[in-house]
């Protein structure tokens, strides 16, 4: 289908509202993006009309529902680019994939004094779960700058293993830098050295096509509430070499097939790894929401998105007052800034609000970047395949504003 930006625009109800009495342009997409009308028409169907727990029952709404959940799986392999669908978990979102791959995986393989590189610029959901395993069990961490530019060297990555090494984390695209992550070169160089890798794919795979198999990881994440799908969904693929090293970490639900009083056994991957009621109409949606996006073309979503980045890069590089962190040249629609004399990220961030612009300041859960960067808080504005240049345009105009108060 073509691209027409102001028919998906239409799609999503919440963008025609007002807000302090202004048309709401919404830049917070790399905190969660807004959901198209299929997908909540979809979340009202499930409950209304189609609701059950899943795999448990043989009458007709449990058969649907476990029908519809089941076809995720399959919605997610095929969004990836994974051949076997049954590599896929499902989960509440990357921040869950990821703890599971320190509780099941690198708490079975890994022992004290063991190491995770990671870089400087990954997201706090993945660096607390290897800090757990370094402040309980002895796990080492080390960490890999980026450039002046903000570009992750993936020869800096592969330096940094030894021996001891046992998993690289890194992310697909910068949630603050919005740089994209040569994550392909990482893992052939990884792979040559027997260290698996953990692709933390929260931002990459919203703006952009994402080929698993072409990338090689073991271990990919991704969260549905910033793929216009609900909050509380998601999933993690997981390569066979790694789910025969993994056990489980939460038990209970539908990863057992029997449980006796001296005997427990296990249900097969992926459901060993999706204990409980899982959040049955949250994937169902983020499975529509997936089926919305590859409708319109992910190829067609990253170029739209390219040509943003590449015309905010020009607006916003024509503000001498404006500082934007990090010019990789390889990057998505994500802009993080801050602005000479006295204002404030949530300063900026007040004043663009009462414009109707909806940015987030703070430390966007980054905190050993914001200490690389030597600063305490910036500003984001951060794009989606439904924004536009004239709101880019708007954005330019609120910060001029905010200069012209605080600068």
């Amino acid at each position: 289908m073509s691209f027409d930006v102001n028919a998906i625009r239409a799609d999503f109800p919440i963008l025609s509202r007002m807000v302090n009495n202004k048309p709401l342009i919404y830049l917070d997409n790399g905190a969660s993006s807004q959901k198209p009308q299929v997908v909540i028409d979809a979340i009202n169907t499930a409950y209304s009309h189609e609701y059950a727990n899943v795999h448990r029952g043989l009458h007709y709404l449990s058969n649907l529902a476990t029908e519809k959940y089941e076809a995720v799986r399959g919605t997610v392999a095929k969004f990836l680019n994974v051949a076997d669908e049954n590599d896929i978990i499902m989960n509440s979102g990357t921040t869950e994939g990821i703890n599971m791959v320190a509780y099941g995986w690198a708490m079975n393989v890994m022992k004290p004094g063991d190491e995770i590189v990671l870089s400087v610029m990954e997201h706090h959901a993945n660096i607390v779960p290897w800090h757990f395993l370094r402040e309980r069990f002895g796990i080492v961490l080390k960490w890999v700058d980026i450039d002046e530019n903000g570009v992750l060297d993936p020869e800096a990555m592969l330096d940094a293993i030894t021996p001891r090494t046992k998993l690289i984390a890194v992310t697909h695209m910068s949630n603050v830098l919005g740089s994209i992550v040569d994550v392909k070169s990482i893992c052939v160089g990884a792979r040559a050295k027997g260290v698996p890798v953990l692709v933390d794919g929260s931002q990459g795979a919203v703006h952009m096509p994402v080929d698993v198999g072409d990338i090689g990881c073991d271990f990919y994440a991704i969260t549905g509430h910033k793929l216009c799908g609900p909050s509380g969904s998601g999933a993690i693929y997981v390569s066979k070499d790694r789910q025969s090293e993994m056990r489980p970490f939460i038990g209970g639900g539908d990863m057992i097939r029997e449980v006796h009083k001296d005997q427990v056994i296990y249900n097969d991957v992926p459901h060993l790894f999706e204990a409980g009621t899982p959040g049955i109409v949250q994937t169902i949606g983020l499975g529509v929401a997936l089926n919305y996006m590859m409708d319109i073309g992910m190829d067609q979503i990253a170029a739209h998105e390219k040509a943003i980045t590449q015309y905010a890069s020009a607006q916003l590089g024509g503000l001498n007052w404006l500082k934007v962190q990090g010019s990789a040249p390889e990057r998505g629609a994500i802009f993080s800034f801050t602005m000479d004399g006295a204002a404030h990220a949530h300063d900026i961030s007040t004043i663009l609000d009462k414009k109707g612009i909806a940015v987030r300041a703070g430390q966007h859960c980054a905190g050993p970047l914001m200490d690389h960067l030597g600063i305490h808080a910036s500003c984001r504005a951060s794009f989606a395949f439904y924004n536009t240049l004239e709101e880019v345009d708007a954005l330019v105009d609120g910060l001029r504003l905010a200069n012209d108060l605080f600068g």
